[in-house]
């Protein structure tokens, strides 16, 4: 059975934690270039963004490189999923109760429910914030996680978007519409912006921010 674009990447990441190494160093291990491999080349541009495929070529140096059979590379596309990685979570009001923490401050007890992380996958980017328009939410310097394949962005998202004119903009959802996503500061300096469809590379909402 043929691999699927989202296999194929998987099988080359799973053969680099086997290796010990990160892809760029499989890439460059392999004789190409260190960027062969990084999660930037996966997807070329377009709305949604076209998938791109390593070379015949270029897997045929990897698998030669590591002295892996085709058939052990298949395999690492089809193995089990990585458990989701998961940080336990209360609510406000029970966080203020007995019994949910240790002398030490450490989360114990049974009343805890799971926040499930993001999991790595080759449409998550991480973006560092600049400039003040999402001041308090995001400052400068703060780390976004960014799914550019989200495909249920709804008003009120925070989200990432790239235009055709080359800027990244991290802004609120205002408005959907058929023709144009009108997109908000939360920082009132900065007026709203209508920004055209057929103007938007991609757009991804926020998932995560570091602070």
């Amino acid at each position: 059975m043929p691999l699927s674009h989202g296999q194929l990447w998987k099988a080359i990441d799973g053969l680099a934690r086997r290796e010990g190494i990160s892809a760029s160093a499989l890439a460059r291990r392999a004789g190409l270039d260190a960027t062969s491999f990084n999660p930037s080349k996966r997807f070329g541009p377009g709305d949604p963004p076209r998938p791109r495929w390593p070379s015949t070529e270029s897997l045929t140096q990897v698998l030669r490189a590591t002295g892996v059979s085709l058939g052990e590379f298949a395999a690492l596309a089809h193995d089990a999923p990585e458990r989701p990685a998961t940080i336990p979570m209360l609510g406000m009001a029970q966080a203020g109760q007995d019994g949910f923490f240790d002398d030490a401050g450490l989360p114990i007890g049974d009343g805890w429910e799971q926040t499930e992380l993001p999991r790595s996958r080759d449409t998550l980017l991480s973006l560092r914030i600049a400039g003040d328009s999402m001041v308090p939410l995001y400052r400068e310097g703060d780390r976004v996680i960014v799914d550019r394949e989200a495909s249920d962005v709804r008003k009120g998202d925070r989200v990432v978007v790239r235009t055709t004119g080359g800027e990244t903009l991290a802004k609120e959802v205002a408005a959907l519409s058929a023709r144009a996503v009108t997109l908000a500061s939360v920082n009132p300096a900065y007026e709203p912006r209508v920004v055209a469809r057929r103007d938007i590379v991609w757009m991804g909402r926020i998932l995560w921010v570091s602070q």
